[in-house]
This record gives C-alpha cells, sequence and structure tokens, in this order.
C-alpha cells in the first residue's frame, strides 16, 4: 500500500513534466513538406485568386516554396452613367505562378519552420485576361451602341517578402504575406470592338484604368487602346 501511495505521488508530481516531454518531441519532430494556400492574394484581389504551394524543409529553419493557381482582375465597381453602361463580363480566365526562399527567424519564433516569421526573395507571375460587354453613347449624340472590350494583363515581379505562417495538421499551412516590395513590369494590352471615334475611346477607357489604378500596387499607367509596358 506504501509502495502504491508512493507511485501515485510520483505520478502526480511528474505528470505535467512528463507531458511537456510529449509535447517537445512533438516539436521537434521534423515535418518537411507542407501544403499551403495564400490568403493574401483573395483579400487583395478578391475571391477569384485561389493560390496553393508546396513547400519543401531545408536545413537551419530555410525552406523553398512553388505556389500555382487562379489568378482574377480586383472586382472593379464600375458606376453607369448617363453615357456609359457596363452590361457583363462574358469572359475571363488567369493563372498564378511564384516562387520564393525562405529564412524562418529562430529567435523570433517559438516553432520550428515552416511556423512563424519568415524573410526571402520572391518571384511571380500573373496573367489576366477580361472580355466586356458595354453600351456607350457617343460624344456626338445618337443612341446608345454595343461595345465588346478585351483587355489582358501580365505581371512579372520580384522582390523581398516578411510574413507570418500557421501550420495546421502539421502538413498544411495557411500563408499571410505582410510586406512584399519589390519590382514590378506590367504589359497591358486593351482593344475595343467597334469604330468609336477618339475622344469616346477616352470616356470608354477612363473607368477601367481608374480601376486598375485603385487596386493594383505601382500601377501607373494609362490605357488607351493597343500595347503598352511599364
Amino acid at each position: 500500500m506504501r509502495n502504491a501511495i508512493l507511485l501515485s505521488l510520483v505520478l502526480v508530481l511528474f505528470h505535467p513534466e512528463l507531458i511537456a516531454q510529449e509535447e517537445n518531441k512533438e516539436l521537434k519532430k521534423e515535418y518537411r513538406n507542407t501544403i499551403r494556400f495564400n490568403a493574401t492574394n483573395p483579400i487583395l484581389f478578391g475571391g477569384k485568386s485561389i493560390i496553393f504551394g508546396y513547400e519543401r524543409i531545408l536545413k537551419n529553419n530555410r525552406s523553398f516554396s512553388v505556389n500555382l493557381g487562379q489568378a482574377g482582375f480586383p472586382k472593379f465597381e464600375f458606376s453607369n452613367t448617363d453615357s456609359l453602361k457596363s452590361r457583363s463580363i462574358d469572359e475571363e480566365k488567369g493563372y498564378h505562378f511564384s516562387a520564393d526562399y525562405r529564412f524562418y527567424l529562430s529567435k523570433e519564433n517559438k516553432y520550428a519552420a515552416p511556423r512563424g516569421v519568415y524573410i526571402g526573395p520572391y518571384y511571380s507571375y500573373n496573367y489576366i485576361e477580361r472580355k466586356n460587354s458595354w453600351e456607350i453613347k457617343s460624344t456626338e449624340g445618337g443612341p446608345f451602341q454595343e461595345v465588346e472590350s478585351k483587355t489582358s494583363l501580365s505581371v512579372n515581379a520580384i522582390g523581398f517578402e516578411l510574413g507570418y505562417q500557421f501550420v495546421f495538421w502539421n502538413h498544411f499551412s495557411l500563408d499571410m504575406i505582410l510586406l512584399g516590395p519589390g519590382v514590378a513590369f506590367y504589359n497591358l494590352k486593351a482593344l475595343v470592338g467597334s469604330n468609336l471615334s477618339e475622344a469616346d475611346k477616352q470616356k470608354f477607357f477612363d473607368k477601367p484604368n481608374q480601376a486598375l489604378a485603385d487596386k493594383l500596387p505601382g500601377y501607373d499607367m494609362v490605357i488607351n487602346e493597343g500595347e503598352f509596358e511599364s
């Protein structure tokens, strides 16, 4: 009976320590392959931007990743006017590719990679295409006429990122890029399927130009018919 009581006291006293040891073993266990969801792009560019990635952990809290997914134009709020009305989006497609090399900051993180704060260089490519239908009234008067437009945008970007990653179930993570300064190269093609006057074309392109400038970081082009790079 005395031995049973002593054993019970030992188990009670050391139970928290045994639990801590099991937790430490779990923390020390390495999970080198992670599938992740990028939560930043949908917040910035809308629900059509859905990106998943694969991350491989290297030595010394470093990793590399590749990411693929669907890209889309941000949701533009076009307010119809007396001379220009948006009818519909007839077709839309786009895709995203990116890669990065990460350094997880050991002094800032309680857990090993791929959890916690990270920094590192990145590259990304996005291609987006959209066809719209419009109704436009000429500056010279007359009835509305139907106009179809096609806009495509490709963006190559390189830079340096700071982010934080949450890991769930050991092999799935939620990635939040907090800051990603860099250089972006824009290529834009805009076509209008109608014989509009120059004044009407300018009126037509004013709205999408302002919408792109409001939504896309670093965008400073003025859309006209044709192809432009910046």
